[in-house]
């Protein structure tokens, strides 16, 4: 496939931080009082990908919206500070590795996600590949979801040929809506119906998206 844009999500796809998050979760829930209610690793494979307001409905359904979005708003700064003092050893093999190497080929590399404001930025920190990032964006940005967001980074960074590369359903509908190719990551958290093409590993890009 011919490209001149990768626009990558993260959870599921560059790492996979479901655990790390899940603890600091349950701890802001406790923060607020709530003992009936708590998260695992697996519930959040199921969610992440989502809006954080769509997660945090699914979690409290029955929950008063503000309260809910008030511990989301604890959940995201214990999920951070907890993502902070963790060595993060969680991408997936060789994702670090092929960012880098495509970045060192001169190819542009985008992130888009449905996570809050100051997640990608801790990723990219974690990876050390801020500088092979050409530009990025996120429901926490904008509160735009992510068919959005990639025609913003679509558009501003004028890109004729991108692909989005993800792991769920969801990302294949915001891609298809955006007009944009999908790669489905099959090692990731979901299923999809369709793709442009499938990989079993994330280095695989390398031949998929080769020149």
């Amino acid at each position: 496939m011919k490209t001149d844009g990768i626009i990558l999500d993260i959870d599921g796809t560059l790492w996979n931080s479901t655990d790390i998050v899940a603890a600091s979760w349950n701890e802001a829930f406790r923060s607020h009082g709530v003992t009936d209610t708590t998260v695992t690793g697996a519930d959040l494979r199921s969610l992440f990908g989502k809006t954080m307001d769509a997660i945090a409905a699914a979690i409290f359904p029955t929950m008063e919206e503000d309260m809910r979005l008030a511990i989301m708003d604890t959940c995201t700064e214990m999920e951070e500070a907890a993502l902070e003092r963790d060595p993060c050893q969680i991408f997936y093999p060789g994702v670090v590795e092929t960012i880098r190497s495509f970045s060192d080929a001169g190819r542009k590399l985008f992130i888009v996600s449905n996570c809050q404001k100051g997640y990608i930025e801790l990723v990219m920190e974690k990876g050390s590949f801020a500088s092979c990032i050409t530009d990025h964006l996120c429901f926490g940005d904008t509160g735009c979801g992510k068919a959005a967001n990639m025609r913003t980074i679509v558009e501003r960074n004028h890109l004729k040929r991108p692909v989005y590369v993800g792991d769920t359903e969801g990302d294949r509908e915001a891609s298809e809506e955006a007009g944009v190719p999908f790669i489905f990551v099959s090692y990731g958290f979901g299923s999809v119906t369709a793709c442009a093409a499938e990989i079993k590993a994330f280095p695989d890009l390398m031949t998929l998206l080769k020149d």
